[in-house]
């Protein structure tokens, strides 16, 4: 099947935002002005077509990332058709690892913005992700209709509180009931639409009543696009007539560097101004071809290589998302940046092995590729590069790993996830359901890489752990209604850390005596501590030769088991370094399982030395409340142990309230708030950092432990 765009007529773009933005309205509305749909689903019906899953109809949320494809010629036909591949992102924080895994693959983004909520938390943590990709954006003030709606509030935030250089190239004329349509600063015309479904609408002069805010702004879009272009400063300093051409080309280029970021505006459910938005996506954000190559490693000596985005480069891409499909199976999501890829074709996996830090490479068969539209799918021959397709037949291959052609390997940069801050304890209600618990939920663990299984050794109990109470309910929720298995759930844990303060020096030996060969192997090891968030570093000091090199990788695998669970409580230990300085070996008796029980245990005796402490995930709190309720909500963050940061007065007479609370103090936390405020008061609760657990507070969760046990 010959591609059927061309690849400077292709855009890959992410839609992202703070929940209850408008993200998935907007995104219906796209599908709809882009013919993909000849009917607008809405959220608030459940009948929102990228919202397919159960829990998120009934919730009204995103849960799970949703790629789709639609076709655009320009909102007045005049510009060639082009291929957009759309991802919709959920925008709750506990299911950030959908937004952080699209971004890694896409080439564009649109962040849309609340007219009346403006810049919230998460859509902060969104375009720190993005910054992170360094993906270009455009962004979208939407709900222009809405009681309270500010567009100029909104852009003054977005160049502010995000550092961002906001291009205005729309802005409204009116708002909330009274909003029309926009001003096009790049054409200087007015827009304002005639029709309730925003299919017809008038293109005229500005109204005389906007015309010194519409140049005040075409100013402001101007100084924006010179900051890094000379010609147009020179013109704009001049005041001479720019060509809109011109402004255009200036906008794209700075828009692909990330120096500019366009912003528009506009109310998805009223159908106004999204046709300008699809324009501005195929107009400034970039194709794969901007882009330019992707870069990688060798597996074998990872020495640095690059794929160029080209149908005749060997095939290289990227498994994104894996998803269990009721009727097709295990879906692997990939993003191809280069070649092509045929049905039934071998394919090198290359992947980082997180217990030896070295890349593998292995083969597998692709079965069938599909163009994926929500949870809809059309089946094709073959996929080339830049775009996005679903693919079944991988069976082994998990999110972050690479694909590519079997005789010129390529490892990707992988995705890199937070860790799971929360966890509960399951079992199932039946025997039946015993035994299918078990595969159930490796397959949600395979699908998403925030959630975690492990079993307790010293109760026997299954452990889940997530990013947050929400993402658990839903696990759980799914292990009903899709794999059909009952189960029962303890209160929710928090999910503490062991590390620590000081330096130290051990012996771990391990030397068994039996009849025939024994047991012999011995190491010293050293512990120091690392920053917070460097995880483990392993090293090897030996000089020589007091232990042969080829047990080395034992004693590291010993680390890393006792590492599991660490001296205190029995937490999984973070942020140290471990070496090998020494040790001894017995020609006959030595082996790698002597090793590597020698590894475990020097690391327990070093980690008592070294001054072991408790760490506990802190939540970054934002509540926005009236400002009567202000004192009622800040004397309960203290007495959860929270730290207030700050405290800004916002628009409506509303005070948005800033602290850090440890998450084991956070528990019901929303309930107690919705009493203490009427229900007036919104939280905004997402995972910040580790920090040490006050003394206290650690003999309480060291002794719930020991009791446990």
């Amino acid at each position: 099947m010959p591609r059927s765009h061309p690849l400077e007529l292709i855009r890959n773009i992410g839609i992202a935002a703070h929940i209850d933005a408008g993200k998935t309205t907007t995104t219906e509305r796209i599908l709809y002005y882009t013919g993909k749909t000849h009917k607008m689903g809405e959220v608030h019906e459940g009948a929102a077509t990228m919202d397919w899953m159960e829990q998120e109809q009934e919730r009204g949320i995103t849960i799970t990332s949703a790629a789709t494809s639609c076709f655009w010629s320009g909102s007045q036909g005049d510009k060639p058709e082009h291929k957009i591949n759309i991802i919709d992102t959920p925008g709750h924080v506990d299911f950030t690892v959908e937004v952080e895994r699209s971004l890694r693959v896409l080439d564009g983004l649109v962040a849309v913005y609340c007219a009346v909520g403006g810049v919230q938390p998460q859509s902060e943590t969104v375009w720190r992700q993005a910054n992170k990709y360094g993906v270009p954006r455009i962004a979208y003030i939407n709900k222009m209709d809405r009681l309270g709606a500010d567009f100029y509030s909104v852009l003054d935030k977005i160049r502010t509180r995000l550092g961002a250089n906001g291009a205005p190239i729309t802005i409204p004329i009116g708002a909330e009931s009274n909003f029309q349509g926009y001003v096009d600063l790049v054409t200087m015309k007015a827009t304002v639409y005639t029709s309730d479904d925003g299919k017809t609408f008038d293109v005229k002069d500005i109204p005389a009543e906007l015309k010194e805010e519409a140049d005040k702004y075409r100013e402001t879009l101007l100084e924006s696009i010179s900051e890094f272009d000379d010609s147009i400063m020179e013109r704009f300093l001049e005041g001479s007539d720019i060509p809109i051409a011109d402004i255009k080309n200036a906008l794209r280029a700075g828009t692909i560097a990330g120096k500019v970021v366009p912003v528009l505006c506009g109310s998805s459910f009223k159908n106004k101004g999204v046709q300008a938005l699809v324009d501005a996506v195929v107009e400034f954000l970039p194709s794969p071809l901007d882009v330019g190559a992707v870069a990688g490693v060798d597996p074998s000596h990872e020495t640095p290589l690059e794929r160029k985005p080209a149908d005749e480069e060997p095939f290289a891409g990227l498994a994104f998302k894996i998803m269990s499909d009721k009727f097709v199976g295990r879906l692997t999501y990939v993003r191809v940046y280069s070649g092509v890829l045929k049905k039934g074709s071998q394919v090198a996996v290359c992947y980082r092995d997180p217990s030896t830090n070295e890349i593998r490479n292995r083969s597998e068969r692709v079965g069938r590729i599909l163009e994926m539209h929500a949870n809809k799918r059309e089946e094709i021959e073959e996929v080339s590069a830049g775009e996005i397709a679903g693919i079944i037949g991988l069976n082994d291959v998990k999110t972050g790993y690479s694909l590519c052609a079997t005789n010129a390997p390529i490892a990707l940069e992988s995705i890199k996830f937070p860790e799971p801050v929360i966890q509960i304890a399951i079992e199932p209600k039946s025997r039946a359901d015993q035994e299918k618990l078990g595969t159930s939920l490796q397959r949600l663990a395979e699908e998403d890489p925030t959630f975690r299984v492990h079993t307790d050794q010293e109760s026997g109990q299954t452990i889940i752990s997530g990013m947050g109470e929400l993402h658990l309910e839903i696990i759980v929720d799914r292990l009903n209604r899709e794999f059909g298995v009952q189960a029962n759930q303890g209160k929710p844990q928090v999910a503490y850390r062991e590390t620590v303060q000081g330096n130290a020096k051990a012996e771990g030996r391990f030397v068994r005596q039996t009849g025939g060969s024994g047991q012999y192997g011995v190491c010293e090891l050293t512990i120091e501590p690392l920053e917070v968030g460097k995880g483990f570093v392993f090293e090897n000091k030996i000089v020589g030769g007091s232990i042969p090199k080829e047990y080395i990788p034992a004693i590291e695998k010993g680390v890393r088991e006792a590492m599991l669970a660490g001296v205190i409580a029995g937490y999984p230990v973070v942020d140290v370094k471990v070496s090998v300085v020494d040790g001894s070996y017995h020609d006959v008796d030595s082996n790698e399982n002597a090793f590597k029980q020698a590894g475990s245990i020097g690391f327990r005796e070093v980690m008592k030395k070294a001054s072991p402490v408790l760490k506990e995930p802190i939540m970054h709190v934002e509540v926005t409340t009236p400002e009567a309720n202000v004192g009622d909500v800040v004397g309960d963050l203290n007495g959860r142990r929270g730290r207030i940061e700050k405290m800004d007065a916002a628009q409506g007479g509303v005070t948005v309230v800033s602290a850090h609370v440890p998450l084991a103090e956070m528990f019901g936390y929303v309930t107690t708030l919705r009493s203490l405020t009427q229900g007036r008061a919104t939280p905004n609760v997402t995972p910040s950092h580790y920090e040490e657990v006050p003394r206290n507070i650690a003999e309480e969760v060291v002794a719930k432990a020991q009791a446990g046990r």
